[in-house]
């Protein structure tokens, strides 16, 4: 995309909670943005959920609030298909003036876990599973938007409707067509079980491309809703007595031969596949902040509401938070089923594999799988139950220590103690306008 020819363009870096902080530029810097032309504060990706700095921050008076650089990541430039003026958006990464990466960053933090896959000779296919709302936000709560067919305010579930589906085909099909333009590997399309509710499948690919995928994916879902008249959101759980949004995770890890190390030409997988759960069980509870960053998120975390509460594994079970998914065995994976549709793309996968590889690195072995009903088993180890304790949680756990950069835990605390702050002086009834389009 020749982004001399645009009017403006985009540069846009990943903030702790996932939202893009960047700057408007000229053609004039299509040039020059290798070359460190746009500077940003480094405090701008950690920043709270409304923008406002981190109280205390040591990037903010401590520091002189200094700029970092911003440099283009290998992603971009993309078009940005939900706005009327033909414009496009550069992913970047936020660096130190001395050329090292901001361990703020969240990008940074998923790239130098991959980096520990490739010094084994390693690397990681992922993919996600992004559930998202469709709802109208003009009142003073949301509510299901109008059926676009029959102008009827959705009032029920249709799992797996494709008359729900083609209802809305204006949106999908340029759903659809705004990620071919972005290179954006959709695929499957359902309605799922919440009012309202649709469910889209991106495809197995580089572990870093799928985080930026993800992302990318997120804002254009959000703008083109926008731009149809209603809104799209991420909430993990935007109606209190409905299906919360989730954000499923797949992944493999491959040799330098391209052979999947996780399979054993049956149907149990290898004992790295093992070594590899047992590493996301044990930082399971520890990483409950990545997987439900936000107060909303753990009104989904409740028992029977096909979100997991338990750290357990299973064959072919979507009651357990690890998944074996069955298939041919070259194709045998991981699927993590915790995270809410309002991560972070960058921390979920960061916790997720390098969970994985801490299992790896301990020859770690799990329990035995389960069968059954998740829920009803009782003394699995449970996932932080608010708010509060998955912040303690996190920045006191050896095994994330093992995985995140300190600075990283430090802030990404910071923020969330802030916003907790911040949440308990405004109206209950007022939190999902917060959430809304932000997550």
């Amino acid at each position: 995309m020749d982004l001399s020819t645009l009017h403006t363009f985009r540069v846009a870096a990943c903030d702790l909670n996932g939202q893009m902080r960047g700057k408007r530029v000229p053609p004039s810097y299509a040039d020059k943005l290798v070359k460190g032309a746009v500077r940003m504060p480094l405090s701008a990706l950690n920043v709270d959920l409304w923008g406002a700095d981190i109280a205390g921050s040591p990037l903010v008076f401590e520091s002189g609030d200094a700029d970092g650089i911003l440099l283009p990541t290998d992603r971009g430039p993309v078009p940005m298909p939900w706005l009327d003026t033909p414009t496009a958006l550069v992913p970047m990464c936020l660096y130190d003036d001395d050329g090292a990466p901001f361990a703020g960053d969240p990008r940074h933090a998923l790239s130098a876990v991959l980096d520990r896959y490739a010094a084994r000779g390693w690397s990681v296919v992922a993919a996600t599973e992004l559930e998202f709302t469709l709802l109208d936000a003009s009142g003073n709560a949301p509510q299901p938007p109008l059926n676009p067919v029959t102008r009827r305010r959705l009032s029920s579930e249709a799992v797996l409707s494709l008359a729900e589906m083609d209802a809305f085909d204006a949106f999908f099909t340029e759903l659809y067509d705004g990620c071919d333009a972005m290179g954006i590997p959709a695929q499957t399309a359902i309605s799922e079980a919440g009012i309202g509710q649709f469910e889209i499948n991106l495809n197995h690919q580089n572990a870093l491309r799928c985080a930026d995928d993800t992302w990318l994916f997120k804002a254009l879902v959000r703008g083109l809703a926008r731009k149809h008249g209603f809104a799209a959101t991420f909430m993990a759980k935007p109606y209190p007595t409905d299906a919360g949004n989730g954000m499923h995770v797949h992944f493999s890890v491959l040799d330098d031969q391209g052979r999947n190390v996780f399979d054993d030409g049956g149907p149990d997988g290898t004992d790295t596949l093992r070594a590899a759960v047992a590493g996301c069980l044990a930082a399971m509870p520890g990483s409950t902040l990545i997987f439900a960053p936000h107060g909303n998120s753990y009104e989904r975390l409740v028992p029977s509401a096909h979100a997991p509460t338990g750290a357990c594994w299973a064959y072919e079970n979507r009651t357990a938070a690890i998944r074996i998914p069955g298939g041919a065995p070259a194709a045998r994976r991981i699927e993590h089923r915790v995270a809410g549709g309002d991560i972070n793309p960058y921390l979920m996968l960061a916790a997720v594999l390098g969970a994985a590889l801490v299992g790896i690195e301990d020859d770690l072995r799990p329990p035995a799988p389960i069968t059954g009903n998740a829920y009803e088993i009782d003394g699995l180890p449970q996932l932080a139950r608010d708010w509060a304790s998955a912040v303690a949680a996190f920045e006191t756990d050896p095994l994330i220590a093992r995985i995140l950069p300190a600075e990283l835990i430090r802030y990404l605390a910071m923020t969330k103690r802030q916003e907790i702050a911040r949440f308990s002086d405004r109206p209950s009834e007022t939190h999902w306008m917060s959430y809304l389009e932000a997550v």
